[in-house]
């Protein structure tokens, strides 16, 4: 049997990064929870390298190896701090270099940091247009945490951590569920596993 990989992909440029505890928590409860090859990119170091390409053509060596990452992965785990009411550039450079059709049908998990409430939606605004853009399965559940959610940059919110449970519940189904029956029209159409929008 093969072993999924799961990638997690923090778009912060800095360090330390809420955003980056946020996708390593979510990447360490889906190992916990089943058999996976887990791996985290932190653009803070993979940014300048990735900067050095400009299309998906002049990608050479580190650079050309997370995109292949990327576009192999079985399953991705992309969060974000909010930049501008978006995501950060850096993100966006990374998937202007992956394949358009070569994350069709996988599942994507969404998470989002910033300071205050006000930009609780931008997974729902932000990240799941451009996941629907690459025809993927992002999951019904994402994750918007603040920073009085950590302290010294550790999860300390509970209300967070159910939400990683959900998602988690969320993944194993997707990583479970038979292709050919689980994912009806109408759930494609909404972006959804009809497994998961019953």
């Amino acid at each position: 049997m093969t072993i999924p990989s799961v990638l997690g992909i923090s778009g912060s440029v800095t360090r330390p990064s809420r955003t980056t505890t946020l996708v390593s928590a979510v990447l360490d409860a889906i190992t916990a929870r089943t058999p996976v090859r887990p791996r985290l990119v932190e653009l803070v170091d993979a940014g300048p390298t990735l900067f050095s390409a400009l299309t998906s053509d002049k990608l050479q060596g580190s650079a050309a190896e997370i995109v292949r990452a990327v576009e192999t992965a079985d399953v991705l785990v992309v969060g974000t701090p909010v930049y501008r009411a978006s995501y950060t550039g850096a993100l966006k450079h990374l998937f202007d270099l992956v394949r358009y059709d070569a994350l069709v049908g996988k599942p994507v998990v969404l998470l989002a940091t910033g300071g205050t409430p006000l930009h609780g939606l931008v997974a729902e605004h932000q990240l799941r247009p451009l996941f629907g853009y690459f025809n993927t399965l992002t999951v019904p559940t994402t994750i918007y945490a603040i920073e009085t959610d950590f302290r010294d940059y550790r999860l300390v919110n509970p209300a967070i951590a159910d939400r990683i449970d959900r998602v988690v519940t969320e993944v194993v189904t997707l990583l479970g569920a038979d292709t050919a029956t689980a994912f009806g029209p109408a759930a494609a159409a909404h972006n959804l596993p009809a497994a998961l929008s019953a």
